[in-house]
């Protein structure tokens, strides 16, 4: 049975279409693997679905009282409180039932004490009340208080049957099941456990239908691994965008590709999936070397002129006035960015250097007595669970952050490029040209002089997104656009 389903979708967001006419339908259980180039417009498909978009054209049904749930590409750094409130934020609907029924409680318990204070002064100082004041007066505080507790009575019956009462057992059975600290500040938090957070907020609401983009992004092996043993036990139906294939070929029981405004599905594995698509390809492309094929022999035969007009040939003309057409309206597939590291001059011998460092945040102790040497054509990786220090570790290395105690020391003419997860280096107001070229027009690759919207068009920009916001661009460009950023600098 279908939970969801788009019929004839079109969506435009001032570009090409990033829906064509897209349509697909989602069955109950189903654990939907969402792929696509960056850009092609997954995460907007997703916001469709959540309902934080709405489509040009075409509709999109769901099951009555389907709920939905979204935990978001982005990790958002001005989230307020504590681990546990943002937690709970997830279930908005009983947070907010709740605060009504406390509300509306207090409200009670002040008019009984009210009456009762009034009373009692009425009393010890004697006063006298006519008998229609008082009637009046008692009729009209008998109906607000009859109407209160009309509304508090079904506020109660709402409570009981979603279940909202059990709700600060269910966020603190949630922080455990996610292994997190309910007392933590959410700001001191990193990325990865920001990501546990978010998603164990998403799941508080209880969806039928569970959207996750790029859930695995910021997370360590052993989560990741701990996540998909979790979305396989859940009885939910789920969409989620990765591009890690091994999260992919586990979890996905139907692949979905978006490809030029179009979804195509594929009910089988991931691997299996690959295999079909180049076969797919494969069939496209000879049947666009046919049809360019006989569109270039009808236009020679057009140029030729005089046959073309005579009254017999209109339909011919006719004809190939479509295949124009056709060729006008074909979305090529997009190729692939060009990547060329620009090297430095010559540095010495030593990258960097720690001795014996030391760093902590409060009583969190990130290194201690920490020393290690990089030379010159290292490949090092960091591994470390959530939370480790990891970035911490990078930080102190190129001088962001000053060690307690101990020093370090960057080699003789080293010059750093850091590609940072979170992308704060990029200014989401200026356009695309500008974040690479800072407001200039020529930028220094490989040693040479080069206008910086041709090299941007070798990372696959168009013109509208060179210049236009960084904003606009999905996560997988801003990371393109990052990398542009990076290799135009010496490294």
């Amino acid at each position: 049975m279908a939970l969801a389903s788009l019929h004839e979708v079109s969506l435009s967001l001032g570009g090409p279409l990033l829906l064509d006419r897209a349509s697909l339908m989602v069955k109950k259980g189903e654990r939907i693997g969402l792929v696509g180039r960056n850009g092609a417009g997954k995460t907007t498909l997703l916001r469709l679905l959540a309902g934080k978009l709405r489509p040009d054209s075409g509709n999109i049904v769901f099951e009555p009282g389907t709920r939905v749930s979204l935990l978001p590409q982005s990790v958002p750094d001005d989230l307020p409180g504590t681990v546990y409130d943002v937690v709970a934020s997830g279930g908005k609907e009983h947070l907010e039932l709740l605060k009504r029924y406390h509300e509306l409680a207090a409200r009670l318990t002040q008019a009984h004490a009210g009456a009762r204070e009034g009373a009692e002064a009425s009393v010890d100082a004697g006063v006298g009340v006519s008998a229609g004041e008082g009637v009046g007066a008692s009729a009209r505080d008998g109906r607000q208080h009859q109407a209160l507790l009309r509304e508090l009575e079904q506020v109660q019956q709402r409570l009981e049957s979603t279940g909202a009462w059990q709700f600060h057992g269910r966020v603190k059975e949630a922080l455990a099941l996610h292994r997190l600290d309910g007392e933590a500040e959410f700001a001191s938090l990193s990325a990865g456990m920001k990501r546990r957070v978010l998603l164990a907020r998403a799941l508080m609401v209880e969806p039928d239908l569970l959207l996750l983009d790029e859930p695995t992004n910021h997370l360590d092996i052993d989560t990741i691994v701990w996540l998909e043993d979790l979305l396989l036990k859940l009885t939910k139906t789920i969409i989620f965008v990765t591009h890690d294939r091994a999260f992919l070929q586990r979890l996905a029981t139907r692949i979905v590709e978006l490809d030029r405004g179009r979804l195509l599905s594929f009910a089988c594995s991931y691997d299996r999936y690959l295999e079909r698509r180049e076969a797919l390809l494969a069939a496209e492309e000879k049947a666009w070397q046919e049809f360019d094929k006989t569109l270039a022999q009808e236009e020679a035969w057009i140029r030729r002129g005089v046959r073309a007009r005579r009254t017999r040939n209109e339909g011919r003309v006719r004809a190939l006035e479509q295949l124009r057409l056709e060729r006008e309206q074909r979305r090529e597939r997009m190729g692939h960015p060009r990547l060329a590291i620009v090297e430095a001059e010559r540095s010495g011998r030593l990258v960097v250097e720690a001795e014996r460092v030391s760093f902590s945040y409060g009583d969190n102790k990130i290194l201690k007595d920490f020393s290690t040497a990089v030379i010159r054509g290292d490949r090092v990786g960091i591994l470390g669970p959530n939370g480790s220090g990891k970035t911490t570790l990078l930080k102190l290395l190129l001088g962001e952050l000053t060690p307690q105690q101990g020093r370090v020391r960057l080699g003789s003419g080293v010059k750093v490029a850091y590609f940072d997860q979170l992308r704060a280096q990029l200014d989401e107001e200026r356009t695309v040209k500008d974040a690479v070229a800072d407001g200039a027009e020529m930028v220094v690759v490989e040693g040479k002089r080069r206008h910086v919207v041709g090299y941007l068009e070798e990372f696959l920009f168009t013109p509208e997104q060179i210049h236009g916001p960084v904003r606009l661009l999905s996560g997988g460009e801003r990371n393109r656009l990052l990398l542009a950023k990076l290799f135009c600098v010496p490294s």
